[in-house]
């Protein structure tokens, strides 16, 4: 088999996509053997049930659908909820011969920093087989603001690939990865050397004694979950690998492994082999969700990079039109009761009621609460936090933060910059506790006391503050990737290949977990058994053994917390305090 070739390695750049750089867009390009109104007539089923289930409004259907050949259609956009667009247009080609047509739709919906756009495009030359082009991408409003490092799978596009029939030259290019038995195995081979192939293939092997059944939905079916529409997918059972590697001698793959297969494959050729990177068993099982990202690097890549076809490049550039607010249905009449001034303002003065409707909803919205506020109002009303879409209570000892009501992924967030941005890098844990609900996806829910009895040693002046403040802005960046499979690895892993633009965490200072003696002393465990949400467990306790150093010596401080980033999407801090007891300690 070939060397392992993975993109890991590449020095970090600051342009980068991740994290501190701009969002990696997906782009989706296929064809179909569908009519150019049937396939049309298919996407817009699935945007209208995609739109219906985020939006909770589906836009009223498009004019009869035109096929090839057929004039202009007229730009509309459609208003469909509070800062949710529907661009619709179509129209012949620019620049192709009669008989050219596409057909194109824009979906504008907010995005915590910005706007996510998605574009789903198809287009039919005079000859030849209908295109399809989907592009999904993230615009944010201004610098600085943390971006996940791709743009997931639409899941438009895991409903319209079976649909469609999608196909990528003489690939079918489906939504999940399909087990190919020894019959197979020639057409693969003709797919792989094909020259219009566009896509690359990736083929999965089973591992000796396995089934190839288990293997697919345990281990290749989570490893290729951001592969769809971006390359062909495919298993070996055993019969099939065999074959497979006698007609490809230079291309094998087996005990396991998974193999991407770029286009233009020379099966004669040695030197070729080493071209197409293979993804080894052991680094699949190590870690599944750096590898999902690492097999996922190069079509995304080839996927940015490849020019569009004549077809799709003769699409005319997005000309929106005004906004037109959707049709809504006519709700039946309801008598309303009259109260004094509000009534004869509707009856007689209906523009001065409209203007106070207007005031009324324009005035600033009340500014949020410092963390401390919000923790006690939260506990006197019972709130609690957002987990993972549960209603979670937040258990926690006297004075602990709430938890910010709004999922994750609608907080807005900006680290603070040198000069501590919102208002400035605390220097004193009472400042930091009362700050802790600038961190989106942090819950602190231990008890503060031994937070704020740090001020009262001043051994170190602010500088442990300072470094405690370090490590909840690494942890939150780091969550933030997490919680979208980008962070490559855990906690640990994050700081010792920190990406461009994150702020550094020393990694001498970021320990996994404690040492084999204080899981087997009972009261040590004890201690570090913290509290927790139910749904994280129903003990409402866990033990946190992964902490930060904050300092040396054996009164320094230490901060224990909770990675449930892949469970509820966040991480729980239960401590942060002098040093537990430990065999250094007593």
């Amino acid at each position: 088999m070939t060397s392992e070739r993975s993109s890991s390695s590449l020095p970090a750049q600051a342009g980068r996509p991740g994290p501190g750089g701009p969002t990696t867009p997906y782009r989706m390009t296929v064809t179909t053997a569908l009519p150019h109104t049937d396939a049309l007539a298919l996407a817009d089923q699935c945007l209208a049930t995609w739109l219906k289930q985020e939006w909770s409004e589906e836009p009223p259907p498009p004019g009869p659908a035109a096929g090839p050949g057929a004039g202009a259609s007229p730009a509309e956009r459609l208003r469909l909820g509070e800062r949710v667009l529907l661009d619709r247009d179509g129209g012949p080609l620019d620049g192709a011969p009669s008989g050219g047509r596409y057909d194109r739709r824009r979906v504008t919906t907010p995005a915590p920093h910005g706007t996510d756009r998605l574009t789903l495009t198809v287009a039919t030359g005079p000859a030849g087989p209908t295109w399809l082009r989907l592009e999904a991408s993230t615009h944010t409003t201004g610098g600085g603001v943390r971006t996940p490092g791709r743009v997931p799978v639409p899941e438009v596009v895991r409903t319209l690939l079976p649909l469609l029939d999608a196909a990528d030259g003489p690939a079918a290019v489906a939504a999940a990865p399909r087990v190919l038995t020894a019959a197979g195995v020639d057409r693969l081979v003709d797919e792989l050397c094909d020259p219009d192939r566009r896509m690359p293939v990736v083929v999965a092997s089973v591992p000796a004694g396995l089934g190839a059944g288990r293997w697919l939905a345990d281990v290749v079916a989570p490893l290729c979950d951001q592969l769809p529409g971006l390359a062909g997918l495919y298993v070996l059972d055993a019969d099939a690998r065999t074959g497979f590697n006698v007609a490809l001698e230079y291309h094998a793959v087996y005990g396991g492994a998974v193999r991407t297969y770029l286009p233009e494959v020379d099966p004669a050729s040695r030197r070729d082999g080493r071209r197409h990177p293979v993804l080894a068993r052991n680094r699949i099982e190590e870690d599944p969700r750096r590898a999902a990202a690492l097999l996922a690097r190069e079509p995304r890549r080839l996927a940015a990079e490849r020019p569009l076809p004549p077809v799709l490049a003769d699409v005319p550039v997005l000309r929106p039109a005004r906004p037109a607010q959707a049709p809504a249905p006519a709700a039946p009449a309801v008598p309303v009761p009259a109260h004094g001034r509000e009534e004869r303002e509707r009856a007689g003065h209906p523009a001065r009621h409209e203007l106070r409707r207007e005031r009324h909803h324009e005035r600033p919205k009340p500014k949020a609460l410092p963390a401390g506020a919000a923790a006690g109002r939260a506990a006197g009303s019972g709130q609690g936090c957002l987990s993972g879409g549960r209603l979670c209570a937040v258990p926690g000892g006297a004075g602990a933060p709430a938890a910010p009501a709004a999922p994750a992924r609608r907080a807005g967030w900006r680290r603070a910059g040198p000069s501590g941005g919102r208002g400035g890098v605390p220097l004193t844990f009472t400042e930091l506790m009362a700050r802790l609900g600038e961190f989106p996806l942090l819950t602190f829910t231990g008890d503060q006391k031994a937070a704020l009895a740090l001020d009262e040693l001043r051994c170190a002046g602010g500088g442990w503050a300072r470094l405690t403040w370090d490590g909840l802005t690494a942890l939150q960046e780091y969550a933030e990737a997490a919680v979208r499979g980008q962070a490559g690895g855990d906690f640990k892993q994050w700081c010792e290949r920190t990406p461009a633009g994150c702020h550094r965490f020393p990694p001498r200072k970021a320990v996994r977990g404690e040492s084999r003696t204080v899981h087997s002393h009972a009261k040590w465990k004890r201690e570090r058994m913290l509290p927790v949400p139910e749904c994280v467990d129903a003990s409402r306790r866990a033990f946190m053994g992964a902490h930060l150093r904050i300092g040396g010596g054996r009164t320094a401080p230490r901060l224990h917390y909770l990675d449930d980033c892949s469970g509820s999407g966040r991480i729980y801090v239960g401590y942060i305090g002098l040093h537990l007891t430990n065999t250094k300690t007593n």
